[in-house]
């Protein structure tokens, strides 16, 4: 069945690399819509205009505490239903460094090596990084009270968790 795919990122963030890759031939019976915007405040699109909202590692993203309220306001706006993944801080390897048990080390040795990135890295890799807020599961489940949030396990440990509707 052929589905109608609404792609929303932030402007300039889909390559012409990646987009090429939505034109391939095993994806061609679908339609793809690249949309620049703000997820946290997705004015073109009315209440509901999605059957499905699905969101994989952004909601850490988009700010602190209040905007990532504005994005679960806008994914439980737009969606009929919606899937909703974050990872977890409790995996021992954090998935956006590469590093065990980041979120655990003091503020300051978490700014210190961040600070050691903005040296050696692209800058855009430390804003990345540096402004990551992770969520717990409870946080999870207060921004979608109205669905469930579960926890995903990879070799026993939390690696993410989900939220999603119950329709």
């Amino acid at each position: 069945m052929p589905l109608d795919i609404t792609l929303l990122n932030l402007p300039g963030a889909v390559s012409p690399g990646e987009f090429e890759i939505l034109q391939s031939p095993s994806l061609k019976h679908h339609t793809f819509h690249v949309v620049d915007g703000d997820a946290c405040n997705v004015k073109q699109f009315g209440n509901r205009s999605f059957d499905l909202v699905f969101s994989n590692s952004v909601i850490e993203h988009v700010g602190p505490r209040a905007r990532q309220a504005e994005f679960a306001h806008e994914v439980l706006r737009l969606g009929k239903t919606y899937r909703v993944q974050a990872p977890s801080k409790w995996f021992p390897i954090e998935a956006h460094t590469g590093m065990p048990f980041f979120w655990f080390y003091p503020e300051w040795l978490r700014a210190a090596v961040i600070g050691n990135w903005r040296k050696r890295l692209p800058e855009w890799w430390a804003d990345y990084v540096g402004t990551t807020r992770v969520l717990s599961r409870g946080r999870m489940a207060e921004l979608f009270p109205n669905g469930r949030t579960r926890v995903e396990y990879f070799l026993g440990f939390p690696k993410s968790y989900v939220s999603h509707s119950r329709e």
